[in-house]
């Protein structure tokens, strides 16, 4: 039987994290919001071109780029990711979906 990986904090609350499994291409609006509440490095600003392609953007870059359609978040590291759940907190659009972790 295989149960949620948990934590028991110093206080003795238990606490089990959610981690990042999928990021809503269609909802995001690449405010960039979840990219400087994430200090760990999973995330990644691109631009989407007409035909999907990603193009890597720069985040603090307030201009247009006629490369691309939109900007958006993207999960570039998911690995590094300890389940905090931060980026989901502050999205507007509500993209972000986390899962348990079985052990």
């Amino acid at each position: 039987m295989t149960t949620p990986f948990s934590v028991t904090l110093p206080s003795g609350e238990t606490w089990t994290p959610t981690f990042v499994t999928e990021l809503d291409d269609e909802k995001c609006i690449g405010c960039g919001r979840c990219f400087k509440v994430c200090g760990r490095g999973v995330l990644e600003l691109v631009g989407l071109t007409a035909d999907g392609e990603r193009i890597s953007v720069n985040p603090d870059d307030d201009d247009d780029d006629e490369e691309y359609e939109k900007k958006v978040m993207t999960i570039a590291h998911q690995e590094l990711c300890i389940g905090c759940m931060a980026c989901a907190s502050i999205c507007p659009k509500k993209c972000y979906s986390h899962a348990k972790t079985m052990v």
